[in-house]
C-alpha cells in the first residue's frame, strides 16, 4: 500500500517553533511529528510513502534518511513554491502508478482512527475519495447528504455556503480531520492549475456527480497538532497510552 504525507507547509500556527524548523520536525514525546505519522502508516501495512517538502526541506529529508527510511520505501516531492494540498498531491501523481487506493495524511494530525477500516469503507462505497470527518466545532465545515456523500461546504467566518446537489433535507455539517483515502482516478479530474486546495477540488469534483464520501468517526482519539497548546495534550495522551501498554 502507498501513502502521501503532506508536510510542505510553513506551520504558521506553530510559530515561533517553526521559525527555525519545519512543522514536520516539531517534537512530540521526544520524536518529530513526521516520525509519528510514518509509524502510523507503517502500522496499517503501508510500504511506500512520498512526502512533500518545502519549508526547511533538507531538515526533513536528512532526518528520514538518517533513520534508515523507517524500513519502508520513502520518496520526496520537492516544491520550489508551495503548491497547497491539491497542487502538492497533483505534483506527486507519478508516485501512484499501481491503480490502487492510497492514504493521504497531514503531518500535523495524530489519531487512533482505524485506517484499514476506513480503506474498507472506501472500497465498499466505490468512492473516488473518502474523507475522515466528525462532529466538531470549527469555522469551516464540509456538507454531506444522508448517505454521507459530499455535497458542499460552509464557512462560518465569511458566511459563504455552497451546496452542489439537490437535497430534500438540510445537509449535515462535519469537520474534516486531515486524513483521506484516495483512488488514483482522481488525477484525471483535478484542475489544470498548479496551486489549489484539495478540499475545494473535491467540492468541484462532487458537482460532476463523482462519489466522494465522508467517513464519520466521533469516537477515536484525534487531535490537530497545528496548535502549540495541542502538543501538550497529545504528549499526555501518548504517555498514558504507553503506560497502559507497558504497566
Amino acid at each position: 500500500m502507498k501513502a502521501m504525507i503532506l508536510a510542505a507547509g510553513f506551520g504558521t500556527r506553530l510559530k515561533p517553533l517553526t521559525d527555525s524548523i519545519p512543522k514536520a520536525m516539531v517534537p512530540l514525546a521526544g520524536k518529530p511529528l513526521i516520525h509519528h505519522t510514518i509509524n502510523k502508516l507503517k502500522s496499517v501495512g503501508v510500504t511506500q510513502i512520498i512526502i512533500n517538502v518545502h519549508h526547511f526541506a533538507r531538515s526533513i529529508i536528512e532526518y528520514v534518511e538518517s533513520s534508515g527510511d523507517f524500513s519502508v520505501q520513502i520518496a520526496f516531492s520537492r516544491e520550489e513554491a508551495l503548491l497547497d494540498t491539491g497542487g502538492g498531491l497533483k505534483n506527486a501523481s507519478w508516485f501512484f502508478n499501481d491503480n490502487q487506493p492510497f492514504i493521504l495524511h497531514n503531518v500535523d494530525v495524530l489519531s487512533d482512527i482505524d485506517l484499514l477500516a476506513m480503506l474498507n469503507y472506501h472500497r465498499e462505497k466505490r468512492s473516488l475519495a473518502t474523507l475522515a470527518v466528525r462532529q466538531r466545532s470549527t469555522s469551516r465545515y464540509l456538507l454531506f447528504d444522508q448517505e454521507t456523500r459530499l455535497v458542499g461546504w460552509q464557512s462560518l467566518e465569511t458566511g459563504e455556503k455552497e451546496v452542489v446537489a439537490s437535497l430534500s433535507n438540510e445537509p449535515e455539517k462535519l469537520s474534516f480531520l486531515g486524513i483521506h483515502i484516495v483512488s488514483p482516478e482522481i488525477f484525471t479530474l483535478l484542475p489544470e492549475k498548479r496551486i489549489f486546495s484539495i478540499v475545494k477540488a473535491y467540492v468541484e469534483i462532487a458537482k460532476q456527480d463523482q462519489r466522494i464520501f465522508g467517513y464519520k468517526n466521533n469516537e477515536d482519539f484525534w487531535i490537530d497538532l497545528g496548535r502549540q497548546e495541542h502538543l501538550k495534550i497529545a504528549e499526555e495522551y501518548l504517555t498514558a497510552k504507553s503506560a497502559k501498554r507497558n504497566p
